[in-house]
């Protein structure tokens, strides 16, 4: 356990000892809260630099910073996960323009250039559906980790894509809440308190079968062909996570599995970059749901 995640593990702990209450709010506001913001690199700079830049407010002195290639038609929606950042997914910026895509993607709060401290599934939420609203149905939504969960939010509030693709996704929220739990050892009548407010703030609208949030309860709301990638190395998103997502979807989906790749190597790796622009310029209906292996070598 990492410092900080030590010092409010034991803070939260204690103080759920005192008032459940209280300490479920600061559980839930620190499950919100990335401890660390990703920085541009400078394989980055260019490209970006490159990109028409925009800004969403999201409220509560949030807002998210918006990227553009093209002009706006035909446009590919890329969507970063946690402690990530929209520049992350760049190498797949040349290929879908060579191809005649237009390129919209953004920081989330929190994350890259953007304002504020936390970030919830609402927020990407408003943000893809903003989106949407201003470019109109996506080609392909393109989405990495936590940002799978998110853009799958935004496509159950009203947006739309022709295809999806999914990079070390995250399919059950319920996933984040175990993590986030274990990582700070949380007390189980705290994971108890945060589970309440998760339902109470996050998802009150759900049906209550469907709280916590799952892709697995999408599959008649996205009606679209899915690529779904995943690396069998991944520690951070483990690859049962893209297999439920996979099987949920059936002979709509196409499972890749990579190896050696782990959580975010495989977003530069040629042979993902290939695969996914292919199954976007192409739009190929997946066969039969059958896994496919990559021999993805270091």
């Amino acid at each position: 356990m990492k410092p900080t995640e030590a010092v409010a593990s034991t803070a939260l702990n204690a103080l759920s000892l005192v008032s459940g209450r209280l300490a479920g709010k600061g559980a839930f506001a620190l499950f919100h809260m990335p401890l660390v913001r990703s920085r541009l690199r400078s394989s980055e700079r260019e490209l970006l630099d490159s990109a028409r830049v925009g800004r969403i407010e999201v409220g509560g002195g949030k807002y998210a910073v918006t990227y553009r290639w093209g002009d706006g038609s035909r446009p590919v929606l890329l969507v970063h996960g946690w402690q990530s950042r929209a520049s992350r997914l760049s190498s797949l910026v040349p290929g879908l323009l060579e191809r005649g895509h237009s390129v919209v993607t953004f920081d989330a709060p929190a994350h890259g250039d953007a304002g504020g401290r936390g970030t919830t599934i609402l927020d990407y939420r408003d943000i893809v559906s903003e989106l949407h609203a201003e470019y109109g149905t996506f080609d392909c939504l393109i989405a990495h980790s936590m940002g799978v969960l998110g853009s799958f939010f935004g496509l159950r509030n009203g947006a739309v894509a022709r295809k999806v693709v999914t990079v070390s996704g995250v399919c059950d929220f319920d996933y984040l809440i175990e993590e986030f739990s274990a990582e700070l050892n949380l007390r189980g009548s705290l994971k108890a308190r945060l589970r309440d407010e998760i339902r109470v703030n996050l998802f009150p609208d759900l049906p209550h079968d469907e709280v916590p949030f799952s892709l697995t309860d999408m599959t008649e709301t996205v009606s679209a062909p899915l690529l779904v990638i995943h690396d069998e190395d991944d520690t951070r998103i483990r690859v049962d996570q893209g297999r439920r997502i996979a099987e949920a979807f059936g002979d709509r989906a196409r499972l890749v599995v990579t190896s050696g790749l782990g959580h975010r190597r495989i977003l530069g790796d040629e042979e993902v970059v290939r695969t996914v622009l292919d199954f976007v310029s192409q739009g190929r209906r997946p066969a039969d749901g059958v896994e496919a292996r990559a021999a993805v070598l270091d």
